[in-house]
């Protein structure tokens, strides 16, 4: 039996993309920073990371670059292998990413 303490999954099928969201506050990156990543304008991004567009009805390469600036895997992508649900810790200020301490419910908003 795995030991799952610290994860909260949640497939990502059928729903907003949190992923897109989740990965780039993982990775310690603003919207900003994606979009120029990508190089595409940073409301085109939002619009993914809302769900207000669908990344996967996006065309190949504007798909490919915005998962490549999130460091995501574009065939897993894809195939819907990932996960929504870094692994977390609870401390005394609330949950946070193991991988960046940062927590879960805060964004990114100074540029490094």
């Amino acid at each position: 039996m795995a030991l799952l303490d610290g994860f909260q999954v949640v497939h990502t099928q059928d729903r907003k993309d949190g992923l897109l969201r989740e990965q780039r506050v993982v990775n310690g990156l603003t919207q900003q920073q994606v979009a120029d990543r990508a190089g595409i304008k940073l409301q085109h991004y939002q619009k993914f990371e809302s769900g207000e567009r669908n990344l996967r009805t996006a065309s190949f390469g504007v798909a490919c670059r915005v998962l490549e600036a999130l460091d995501l895997d574009i065939v897993r992508y894809f195939h819907r292998e990932y996960v929504f649900g870094e692994e977390q810790y609870l401390d005394n200020e609330g949950w946070k990413y193991t991988k960046t301490g940062r927590l879960v419910n805060e964004d990114v908003t100074e540029v490094r």
